[in-house]
């Protein structure tokens, strides 16, 4: 028996013998490599097609295009620059971020550390539900409910005070008062992300060693130096990737945004200002561009911009999420 374990031990693997039955275990191991080169010519394809379509605004107007904040689409006047919709994307993005990620955090917080179990159900389920909506359900609701609300409460109210504020106060005064600005596009954002966000938190939250908690009660710890000395460490790359995850959704949202940020094809000087995001141009130039003209090459080409924008933040967040496995 010793020796039929030994030659066992050092025999090379060869791999599943293939027999007549095996024959089904074949197919649907091709029909899985299928399914996974199925994904990547996909993603291949739709890179592909935005690049060829954009080629030409990119050839017209060079790498200016990018830093140009000209949008001119009038026939003989045609200029075309990225610069502001890229702007309003990133800005309105990381203003959802800071908004939601306080938020977020308080509710994974809550319903791991402090809700009874009777209520950790429905409020994680009430949660969740919120990212189930339309797109365009929070685009309704932000403009008919959302932007009075700012431009009564937050911009009248608060606007004047801030703009006191030396070196950053021309950061929140505005001569628009419609209340469709980039503020609101990132308060919408803000709460269609914060589903995402804070199921990631509660999640990982959850994973951390109760152990762990209970040696640091034990030690005499509060729950505030719990989450920050051992939850927050222990998760913090997960929790980061989740981020970056609800970040990616929000470069890429469309209707929502066209609804409540003014599309204003202006550089904004305040959050209060009207802007525009890449989706939100795309969404509101392309039925009316023509077939070949350099309009829709330059919507395809800020719809490539906008790819490679969401790529980076996206796999950044795996990348976060893989060393945090590893770790």
């Amino acid at each position: 028996m010793s020796d039929f374990v030994s030659r066992i031990g050092t025999a090379p693997y060869v791999g599943p013998r293939r027999t007549a039955g095996s024959v089904g275990d074949a197919i649907f191991e091709w029909l899985c490599r299928g399914a996974g080169l199925i994904v990547l010519l996909t993603l291949g394809g739709i890179i592909l097609t935005l690049f060829i379509a954009g080629l030409p605004a990119f050839q017209h107007f060079g790498l200016g295009f990018i830093f140009s904040t000209n949008w001119d689409p009038v026939e003989g006047r045609e200029e075309f620059g990225a610069f502001i919709s890229i702007f309003g994307t990133v800005v309105s993005s990381i203003l959802a971020i800071l908004f939601a990620v306080p938020v977020a955090f308080g509710i994974a917080y809550f319903l791991t550390e402090l809700a009874p179990m009777w209520l950790r159900r429905p409020v994680g389920t009430a949660v969740e539900l919120l990212a189930a909506i339309p797109s365009i359900i929070y685009g309704m609701w932000g403009l008919f409910v959302l932007v009075p609300f700012v431009q009564m409460n937050i911009q009248l109210t608060f606007g004047e005070t801030l703009g006191a504020i030396p070196f950053i106060g021309f950061i929140f005064e505005s001569n628009s008062f419609a209340g469709t600005s980039l503020f609101s596009a990132a308060l919408v954002l803000a709460i269609m992300i914060l589903p995402f966000i804070a199921a990631t938190m509660r999640d990982v939250f959850e994973q951390v060693p109760p152990v762990y908690k209970e040696s640091a009660y034990g030690l005499g710890a509060t729950r505030w130096e719990v989450v920050s000395g051992v939850v927050i460490p222990y998760t913090r790359k997960s929790v980061v990737g989740g981020i970056m995850l609800g970040l990616g959704r929000a470069l890429g949202e469309t209707m929502a945004v066209t609804f409540v940020i003014g599309n204003a094809n202006r550089m904004p000087q305040s959050i209060f200002d009207p802007s525009t995001t890449i989706a939100s141009v795309i969404a509101m130039e392309f039925p009316e561009s023509l077939a070949g003209s350099l309009q829709q090459s330059a919507l395809f080409a800020i719809g490539f911009l906008l790819f490679f924008i969401s790529f980076v933040v996206l796999a950044t967040s795996r990348w976060l999420l893989r060393s945090r496995l590893k770790g």
